[in-house]
C-alpha cells in the first residue's frame, strides 16, 4: 500500500524581547518555498525536508509538500505572516483530506505569534480540526525548542535535533518519518509525553561539544535502542522568549504499553538538566577583555575566532551591536574582520559609492543602543561590493544558497567590517570567503553567533573565545525584562522550587 503524506516546513525562532515583528516580506526574504520548488532546493541537503522524503523513498510514500517557510530568529510573527503560511498548510490538509495517511512537519518550537504565545500548538490545533485524531502527525523540532503541552497533546510523533551546531537535521526529518511510516502501518501506536523543569534554558543552551551537555544527548540515543522507545528528544529551551510554558523539556515518544518507562526516561533525564543548572562551560569576555587577546593573538596557528554571543542573529538579536567594534578599534588591534554588522542603512550609502573609495558614515547601533552600544561614526575604504549571494559548503549550510542582500567590506584602521543589509548568523565559511574576506590570512575574526559557527569555523582557528557585548541575546537574563514566564525560574530566581524536581 503507498501511503500518501503531507509535509510542510514552518520555522521561526522568536526573541519576544525585540522590537517590532517578523513580517511576511521577512520569510520572503529568508525562505518562502512553494511546492517542488522547496523540493528543489531542500530535497537533498542538510534539511529535514530531505530526511522525509529519504523515509518515503523508502516506504514508497506519495508526497505532497506544500510549503517550506523559514524566517531569520526576530520578533514575534505577525499575524498576516502566520495566517499566510499556515493557511497554505491547512488549506493542502482540507483539500487532500480524503487522500491523507499522515502528516511531518518540519517546525522549530520556540515560534510566538503576535496573537498567542504558541505558534505550533496554534498550528497543530487547525490540523487537527481539519483532518481529526486518527491521522498521525510527525514533528520535528530544533533542539531550542520550547514544547508545550498543547503540542504534545496534538500530534503523537516528535523528534528534535541532538547536535548544537546543528548537523543532524536530515537525520532527524529521516527518524521522525521511519516513525510515521510505523505509525501508518499499525505497527506502532504512538504517544509523546513531556517533562519539564522551571528553568529559562538548560545551563548550556545545549551545547553538544561540552561533556555535561553531550551526556545528555548520549543518553537519549541509548534509551533509543529500549522496546517500545521511539524517539528521546532533550530540548533546551530558549531564554529570549518570554512565554508561561518556557523552559527546557524531554519528550519521549514511545508506543502503546511503554508509558510508565518512557515516563521513567523523561524525568531521569529532565532532572539531570536541574541538577545540572548551575555549571556553565562557556567564560564570557567583556568586550576590552577580547580586544586585548586580539590585539597580540599569534595567528601562526589559525586566526582568533571571537564570538560575540550576545549579538547572535540566531537568537533574535538585532546584529548591529558595536560595543566589541569599538573596543577593538580603541585598543588598535588590526590585521582582523569582522562579521556581520546588520545595517541596511549603511550598506546601501556604500553601494552609492564604488570600491575604493573613502567614505565617512554611521555603522551600527541603530536599532537599540541599550542593548550593545551607540552608532559608531567611522571613516574607511569600501574594498568589496556585492548583491550578498553565497553558496554554503560546510556541514550547516552545505549546497544551500542564501543571500545577505547588498552586502559591502568596509576597511576601517585595519579592520574589514561585513555590513550586510539582511540578517543571519555566521554558520559557514563561504559567508565571508564570497566576498573576499579569508579567515586563514587574518590575525582575529569576530562573529555574530552562540555556537553554531563552531561546525565551520573552530576547525579553522588557532582559539575561539566567547564575548559578552551586553546585546539582546546577553546571558545575563536578567537584563532582559521579562513578564510572562511561570516563576519561580532559574536563573533569576534562586528559592522557591518545589523539592521534588
Amino acid at each position: 500500500m503507498s501511503f500518501h503524506v503531507l509535509t510542510a516546513a514552518f520555522v521561526h525562532e522568536s526573541n519576544t524581547f525585540k522590537k517590532g515583528e517578523t513580517t511576511l516580506q521577512d520569510f520572503r526574504e529568508g525562505v518562502l518555498d512553494i511546492g517542488q520548488a522547496a523540493v528543489d532546493r531542500f530535497g537533498d541537503v542538510n534539511e529535514e525536508l530531505a530526511g522525509f522524503l529519504d523515509a518515503g523513498r523508502e516506504a514508497g510514500w506519495r508526497v505532497t509538500h506544500t510549503v517550506s517557510a523559514h524566517a531569520t530568529p526576530g520578533a514575534r510573527v505577525s499575524r498576516e505572516a502566520f495566517e499566510h503560511v499556515a493557511g497554505i498548510i491547512c488549506e493542502a490538509a482540507r483539500g487532500h483530506r480524503a487522500t491523507l495517511d499522515g502528516v511531518a512537519l518540519s517546525l522549530h518550537g520556540s515560534m510566538v505569534p503576535t496573537f498567542c504565545e504558541d505558534g505550533e500548538g496554534e498550528l497543530l490545533a487547525r490540523l487537527r480540526d481539519i483532518l481529526g485524531d486518527a491521522i498521525p502527525i510527525a514533528v520535528t523540532l530544533d533542539l531550542h525548542a520550547m514544547v508545550t503541552p498543547a503540542m504534545v497533546e496534538r500530534a503523537q510523533i516528535f523528534v528534535s535535533y541532538k547536535t548544537y551546531p546543528h548537523v543532524d537535521m536530515r537525520e532527524t526529518g529521516r527518524h521522525a518519518g521511519r516513525l510515521l511510516d510505523a505509525a501508518m502501518r499499525g505497527a506502532t501506536r504512538p504517544r509523546t509525553l513531556r517533562a519539564h523543569r522551571p528553568m529559562l534554558d538548560e545551563a548550556n543552551a545545549g551545547r553538544t561539544d561540552v561533556p555535561q551537555t553531550a551526556d545528555l544527548y548520549t543518553r537519549a540515543s541509548a534509551f533509543e535502542t529500549e522496546p517500545g522507545i521511539l524517539a528521546v528528544s532533550v530540548n533546551a529551551g530558549f531564554s529570549e522568549t518570554d512565554i508561561e510554558e518556557m523552559g527546557p523539556t524531554v519528550l519521549v515518544t514511545h508506543d502503546e504499553g511503554a508509558g510508565p518507562r518512557a515516563r521513567e526516561i523523561a524525568e531521569d533525564l529532565a532532572h539531570a538538566i536541574w541538577e545540572g543548572r548551575g555549571l556553565t562551560s562557556n567564560d564570557f569576555l567583556g568586550p576590552a577583555e577580547a580586544a586585548a587577546v586580539a590585539r597580540h593573538f599569534d595567528s601562526s596557528q589559525g586566526p582568533l575566532v571571537i564570538a560575540d554571543y550576545a549579538d547572535n542573529p540566531g537568537a533574535g538579536a538585532y546584529g548591529d551591536a558595536t560595543a566589541l567594534l569599538a573596543a577593538l578599534l580603541t585598543t588598535g588591534a588590526a590585521g582582523g574582520a569582522f562579521a556581520p554588522m546588520i545595517d541596511p542603512a549603511a550598506a546601501a550609502e556604500l553601494h552609492r559609492h564604488a570600491v575604493g573609495e573613502t567614505v565617512t558614515l554611521a555603522i551600527g547601533g541603530k536599532c537599540d543602543p541599550a542593548f550593545g552600544g551607540d552608532p559608531l561614526i567611522l571613516t574607511g575604504e569600501i574594498v568589496h561590493l556585492s548583491d550578498g549571494t553565497y553558496t554554503g559548503d560546510g556541514p550547516i549550510l552545505g549546497g544551500i544558497t542564501y543571500s545577505f542582500g547588498p552586502t559591502a567590506v568596509f576597511r576601517v584602521k585595519g579592520i574589514d567590517i561585513l555590513i550586510v543589509t539582511l540578517p543571519g548568523q555566521m554558520l559557514d565559511l563561504q559567508q565571508v570567503r564570497a566576498f573576499g574576506i579569508e579567515p586563514s590570512r587574518l590575525r582575529f575574526l569576530v562573529v555574530k553567533s552562540m555556537q553554531h559557527f563552531r561546525a565551520a569555523f573552530e576547525p579553522v582557528a588557532g582559539q575561539v573565545i566567547v564575548c559578552d557585548t551586553g546585546a539582546l541575546a546577553t546571558p545575563q537574563a536578567h537584563l532582559r525584562p521579562y513578564v510572562r514566564v511561570r516563576r519561580p525560574v532559574w536563573p533569576l530566581d534562586r528559592v522557591g522550587f518545589p523539592h521534588d524536581l
